[in-house]
C-alpha cells in the first residue's frame, strides 16, 4: 500500500535526483483522471516479453529455477548488477505456479562466503499482470528502502508474487501465497548466482509486511538454517479492520476493489458483487485489469470509500475464510521478527499492528517493536531503512535478539 499524502513531492531539487533513479514519477501531482495515471505509469512501464511465460511445472518443484536472464533496463544505483528470474512456486492452496522476481547485485565483489541477502517483499503495485516491480524501471519501490539496502551492500532477491509478471490470478494481500513466493524466491535466485551467500532475512512493506510475518512463522515451524530473522514494517494485519479502517479514510476507495479482487483469487465461488457496492462494481473491471496502482487510485478518487462496501459484506463465508487464513498473531515465532509502524499511519492503522504484536507477545519470542511518530505508510518504510539494516545487520553478526514487546 501507499499513502496518498507522501506521493505528492513537490520539492525540484529532489525530483532531479529522483530522475536518476527512475522515481521521477512520484516526484508529481497524484493523477485526477485513469487517463493521466495510464500516462504516468506508462514513463515507468517495461515490455513484458516471453521471459514470464511459464514453462509446463510438472519436471520442477518449489524452489526451482526455470529461467534467469541479464537485466540492463532498471535504474539501479552505480555498480549495481541485476537479473531477472522465473522460478517454481506454490499459491495458497498449494497449486504450482511460476512466479517471478529480480535479483540485484551491489557494486563490486562478494564478501567472503557470498552477499548477504535480503529477501524484499513489496507492498501494493497493483492487482494486474502489468504491475509487476520487475516491469517497472525504478523496481516501483526501489526510492523507499531497496536501494538503500543493495548501497548497503546486501544483495536483494525481489519476488514479484505469482500473477504480477506471470500468468494467472494475483492473490492480493495473501500471506500464505506471498509467503511461499518469498520463501520460494531464495533458491532460485542463489542457482542463478553463485555470489549469494546461505544466509538471509526477509523484509516487507504493508502487503510484504504480511506476507514477511508469514515467512516468520513458516521458518518457525520449518526453519531453514540460513535463515536470520524478518522485518515487517506497516504490515497488512488484522484484514477485517483494516477494511472497515479504509472506509473511513478519503482517497483509498481502490484498496477495497483490489482486497475483493484477492479474495476472488483465492476463493473463485466469491462473487465480487457480495462484497462490493454497484458503484464500487461499475469500476471493479478496470481497477482491475487496465493499470496498477495510480491507475486504480485515479479511477476510485471520487468515490467515496464508505459507499465502496455492501452492508452485511463482513458476513459473506467467502470473506471470513480469507480473514482466517490470513490472522498474524496467532502463532508462536521463534525466529527473530523486528515489527515497524507508524504513528501517524493513514493506510495500516497502528493499533491493528500493535494489537497483533502484543498476542503474538503473549506466546513468547525473540520480537522486536518500534514506531515512529508523524509518519504516514510510505515514510514509514523510507524514514526507518536505517534501522532495518542495523537490525539486519547485528542478526548477520550474530548477535542475540533482545525482546522488547509492548507494554501497556
Amino acid at each position: 500500500m501507499r499513502d496518498t499524502g507522501s506521493l505528492i513531492r513537490i520539492s525540484a531539487l529532489l525530483a532531479a535526483a529522483l530522475m536518476l533513479a527512475g522515481t521521477a514519477l512520484r516526484a508529481q501531482q497524484m493523477p485526477e483522471t485513469p487517463e493521466a495515471a495510464t500516462q504516468l505509469e506508462a514513463h515507468d512501464a517495461l515490455p513484458r516479453t516471453s521471459f514470464y511465460e511459464a514453462p509446463l511445472l510438472t519436471a520442477s518443484k518449489p524452489g526451482d529455477l526455470l529461467r534467469q536472464a541479464l537485466a540492463t533496463d532498471f535504474a539501479l544505483p552505480p555498480g549495481a548488477r541485476a537479473l531477472r528470474i522465473l522460478y517454481h512456486s506454490l499459491d495458497a492452496e498449494g497449486h504450482a505456479v511460476a512466479s517471478s522476481a529480480v535479483v540485484v547485485l551491489p557494486a563490486g565483489k562478494p564478501p567472503a562466503g557470498g552477499w548477504p541477502v535480503i529477501a524484499w517483499a513489496h507492498g501494493t503495485s497493483g492487482v494486474a499482470r502489468q504491475c509487476a516491480p520487475s516491469l517497472m524501471k525504478d523496481l516501483y519501490y526501489g526510492d523507499e528502502g531497496l536501494y538503500e539496502m543493495v548501497r548497503g551492500g546486501f544483495a536483494i532477491v525481489a519476488a514479484d508474487y505469482h500473477g504480477l509478471g506471470t500468468a494467472g490470478p494475483h492473490q492480493y494481500v495473501d500471506k500464505i501465497a506471498q509467503t511461499h513466493d518469498v520463501i520460494y524466491s531464495i533458491p532460485a535466485a542463489r542457482r542463478a548466482v553463485p555470489e549469494l551467500g546461505s544466509r538471509w532475512v526477509a523484509d516487507g512493506h504493508s502487503q510484504g509486511g504480511l506476507a514477511t510475518w508469514g515467512v516468520a512463522e513458516a521458518e518457525t515451524e520449518h526453519p531453514d538454517p540460513g535463515f536470520l530473522g524478518a522485518i515487517s514494517v506497516a504490515g497488512a494485519t488484522r484484514l477485517e479492520e483494516l477494511l472497515t479502517h479504509l472506509g473511513s479514510t478519503p482517497g483509498v476507495s481502490f484498496y477495497m476493489a483490489f482486497m475483493t479482487y484477492g479474495v476472488k483469487a483465492r476463493f473463485p465461488e466469491f462473487q465480487p458483487m457480495d462484497m462490493l457496492s454497484e458503484r464500487a462494481m461499475a469500476l471493479y473491471p478496470q481497477a482491475t485489469s487496465n493499470g496498477c496502482w495510480y491507475y486504480g487510485y485515479a479511477l476510485y478518487r471520487t468515490t467515496p470509500p464508505s459507499s465502496m462496501l455492501k452492508p452485511g459484506w463482513t458476513a459473506n463465508p467467502w470473506v471470513r475464510k480469507w480473514f482466517a487464513e490470513n490472522e498474524t498473531g496467532e502463532r508462536a515465532i521463534k525466529v527473530p521478527l523486528f515489527v515497524i509502524a507508524g504513528e501517524a499511519d493513514q493506510s495500516v492503522p497502528i493499533g491493528a499492528v500493535r494489537a497483533t504484536v502484543e498476542r503474538a507477545c503473549k506466546l513468547g519470542g525473540p520480537i522486536n517493536f518500534r514506531t515512529y511518530p508523524g509518519l504516514d505508510h510510505d515514510p514509514t518504510m523510507e524514514k526507518s531503512t536505517p534501522d532495518q539494516l542495523a537490525w539486519a545487520r547485528d542478526r548477520f553478526a550474530g548477535r542475540p535478539v533482545v525482546p522488547d514487546c509492548p507494554r501497556r
